[in-house]
């Protein structure tokens, strides 16, 4: 038992991994997971919307797009897209990952928001748009300050489970390869594990993820119980 303790939680190799994790890690895991879910949540929307679109050239790219980047594991897309798109990002911005390894967690977190706003938007009542017409909405308006917003309003648990989710697969990005100041929580964790033969800092780590996740997941809970009025 003492063997398992001193493996998991030797105190001193948590110790000399904590000012990483603290002030290179946990700012370079929230950069990936803030703006990949901004910008995922902006071209998700643009997919709902294609995707309940009366229109086959809206409506047919939307649903390929959604079930390919669905369908491939997070690792298979940013590795396309992060060593694929590398020469490129070489000439754009140097050897900084991040750009290519945003770009492809915001394209695999589109593809589930936009799932998930056409979801909700579709849970909406025909008459709230029927009403709104009946008022003299043309069809884009109605939709845009009418049925949307309830729609999106319906979803918020799913949509704050995704970003959780975004949240751990962004120690994804490591396969990338990252300088030392680039390192996310994952990456920091694992190379003080690797180096020292213990697994303590990789736990410290852990830590780290459920400080951001736990609070969101309760969030979720919160909201849950204020649409159901309890």
């Amino acid at each position: 038992m003492g063997n398992l303790w001193e493996t998991f939680f030797h105190w001193e190799s948590m110790r000399a991994a904590l000012p990483d994790l603290f002030l290179v890690g946990l700012p370079n895991t929230l950069l990936l997971s803030i703006v990949s879910a901004m910008a995922g949540t902006v071209l998700g929307m643009l997919l709902a919307v294609a995707g309940i679109s009366r229109h086959a050239w809206l409506r047919v790219p939307a649903r390929v797009y959604t079930d390919v980047f669905r369908g491939l594991p997070a690792v298979v897309t940013i590795l396309l897209i992060g060593v694929g798109l590398a020469p490129l990002g070489m000439r754009l911005w140097g050897p900084n990952p991040y750009p290519l390894g945003i770009l492809a967690l915001s394209l695999i977190a589109a593809a589930y928001i936009g799932e998930i706003f056409r979801s909700g938007i579709q849970s909406v009542e025909d008459g709230q748009l029927e009403a709104s017409r009946a008022l003299g909405f043309r069809y884009g308006a109605a939709m845009r300050l009418v049925v949307i917003p309830q729609g999106v309003r319906r979803v918020l648990p799913a949509l704050v489970n995704q970003f959780i989710a975004l949240i751990k697969e962004s120690s994804l990005v490591y396969f990338l390869g990252l300088l030392a100041s680039q390192r996310d929580l994952f990456r920091i964790g694992q190379d003080a594990a690797a180096n020292t033969g213990n697994e303590s800092a990789l736990v410290l780590a852990g830590v780290f993820y459920l400080a951001l996740t736990v609070p969101l997941t309760h969030l979720v809970n919160y909201i849950d119980r204020k649409a159901a009025g309890r």
